[in-house]
């Protein structure tokens, strides 16, 4: 194999929640194999960068139907793999900070520790993980400093990082 396999993922998504799920009951340690590179819906800073270097991001806010099936579909999945699934709820989330608190985690290697908690925060407690709050209870719970992941968004370094994944 050429490149090292690629699983694109989003602190947003239950699907892919459930799929990273699905993956690890087949091979235990999927980030052990696969790089796992975080995708979401970039801020106004994020969005500039990506423009500045000739990118751009296509995103439209689903309709309410469609929200509504997926709220059905996800219990549906959920139920049928056996997790247990809290949907969240979100205010003005800011999805920078959980991103990029990630791609710091990984760099104290902590990757795996702080997708996992991520998650569970997300979508097993219906946590609101884009607020520094529950993000420092996240990174308390990975065994690490708060501090480094909170300030995630306003280094750029991490804001460099996450230009490149998106």
């Amino acid at each position: 194999m050429r490149h090292q396999p690629r699983i694109y993922f989003s602190f947003r998504s239950p699907y892919s929640w459930m799929a990273v799920e699905r993956l690890r009951r087949e091979l235990p340690d999927p980030h052990t194999v696969c790089e796992f590179v975080p995708y979401w819906d970039p801020d106004d800073v994020t969005q500039q960068a990506l423009a500045d270097r000739g990118g751009s991001f296509h995103y439209v806010q689903m309709s309410k139907a469609k929200h509504l099936y997926l709220l059905h579909d996800t219990k549906r999945m959920a139920a049928r793999l056996g997790l247990p699934m809290r949907w969240p709820i979100d205010i003005d989330p800011w999805w920078e900070l959980p991103h990029l608190a990630f791609l710091v985690a990984r760099e104290m290697g902590a990757e795996v520790e702080f997708y996992t908690e991520v998650t569970a925060a997300r979508w097993q407690r219906g946590e609101d993980v884009c607020t520094p709050q529950v993000l420092a209870t996240v990174a308390r719970r990975c065994g690490l400093d708060p501090k480094p992941l909170l300030a995630a968004p306003y280094d750029p370094g991490a804001r460099a990082a996450g230009v490149q994944c998106l």
